[in-house]
């Protein structure tokens, strides 16, 4: 009886928080599901051959626009820099679409505060600077050969397929007249089910995890963990073992920010949640991708410059909105119980509902079912199975 309680509890703690978050997580699809059919795969190839500031500003705003889940992001950026861009612009639009999307601001804001969507917003582009510095120091030209190499062997990793295939709209002319074409509402319905489908598992298991987390592991536990009772040490620990515990958690995307809610009312200090939610890129599965892609050696060096730069963008954050007061005071992140009731929430979430039911029946109309059977897939597959890059989107 004990062990079903337990699991009941875990479940109703997950079930509360995925309430809580399920209208925005609706609406921060289908808005970057807007901006990604609007913005053509040929157009952020062309523009990141280089890694002078320009190019990756502009790998930064593609990545913005162009939310993947992690796996996708990887197979993304591998398949970038395959088609001519810089490893470090490839890096550096897989960092900003996983790391600074509009529905992982969004999440962050209801389930953490505003600060924590803040402090993402800053510390990426933090990260992302001290990246690239990183690169230009220490990234030597016969790594990033062999690199070369290994990628154009065009091994298959995770989510090759939904990573090759370009479902923006082909329709001549401007944005305003591309969004107001016949093919706008199939091409948003079918990255918007795309989208879903490719984070779906890393949301739920995030959810399952910092449910349960948060249902069966004392608070205590957290505090001595994250040395809460020593604040000058906590501040030190936090950013330290924030990416060691996202990489053994295997949890990544949005999945990880129920998590982080749950570490941050453990204890863990504010620089040590930013660097945690960024370590999405660097989980033990996805290392082995890069081993996969790269190599071996180019693996290592992802890591450990991953690891510097999560660190330290933490480390700056925490200090920079330490001196301006915009650390919480309180822990009170919302992973406990919370009654499902009629109020503004329930209302968005029904409303929302609504429309994700209306992109995913336009889905199904326009012929999207046989996407979702090859977005794992390889699409060098000779077979005709394959995703294959620029997917066309039927106008109907």
């Amino acid at each position: 009886m004990r062990v079903l309680h337990a699991l009941a509890h875990a479940l109703l703690v997950t079930g509360s928080m995925s309430w809580q978050i399920l209208w925005a997580l609706i609406l921060g699809f289908v808005l970057t599901s807007v901006i990604q059919a609007v913005v053509r795969r040929s157009t952020v190839e062309r523009l990141l051959g280089g890694d002078d500031p320009r190019s990756l500003a502009i790998a930064t705003g593609f990545g913005a626009a162009s939310s993947s889940c992690s796996y996708a992001a990887v197979a993304l950026a591998r398949a970038l820099f395959r088609k001519g861009a810089s490893f470090t612009a490839a890096m550096v639009f897989e960092i900003s679409s996983t790391n600074l999307v509009v529905e992982l601001g969004i999440i962050l804001a209801l389930l953490l505060g505003w600060q924590f969507t803040l402090a993402e917003f800053v510390g990426g582009p933090l990260m992302i600077v001290l990246l690239a510095l990183g690169f230009r120091l220490f990234l030597r030209r016969q790594i990033l050969e062999a690199a070369r190499a290994q990628a154009g062997k065009g091994l298959a990793g995770s989510m090759e397929g939904h990573a090759a295939m370009d479902m923006s709209i082909q329709a001549p002319g401007g944005l305003w007249r591309r969004l107001r074409s016949k093919e706008a509402l199939t091409s948003i319905s079918h990255i918007f089910v795309m989208e879903w489908a490719s984070v779906l598992r890393d949301i739920v298991i995030g959810l399952l995890v910092a449910g349960a987390l948060a249902a069966w592991v004392p608070v205590h536990f957290w505090q001595h963990f994250f040395f809460a009772g020593h604040p000058v040490l906590s501040k030190v620990w936090g950013p330290l073992i924030g990416p060691v515990v996202s990489m053994l958690s295997f949890v990544c995307s949005i999945g990880n920010v129920p998590l982080a809610a749950v570490l941050w009312n453990g204890g863990i200090s504010f620089g040590g949640v930013v660097s945690f939610i960024f370590a999405d890129l660097i989980i033990v599965p996805i290392l082995f991708i890069y081993r996969k892609y790269y190599g071996t050696r180019m693996m290592l060096f992802i890591l450990g410059t991953f690891y510097v730069t999560m660190v330290s963008a933490g480390y700056i954050v925490d200090l920079l909105f330490g001196a301006l007061g915009l650390v919480p005071n309180g822990r009170h992140a919302k992973v406990g119980e919370i009654a499902v009731r009629f109020d503004y929430t329930t209302v968005l979430n029904i409303v929302f509902l609504l429309v994700a039911g209306a992109l995913v029946v336009r889905f199904v109309r326009t012929g999207g079912l046989p996407m979702l059977k090859v977005m794992g897939g390889d699409p060098s597959d000779g077979d005709g199975h394959g995703a294959g890059h620029g997917v066309s989107v039927p106008a109907g």
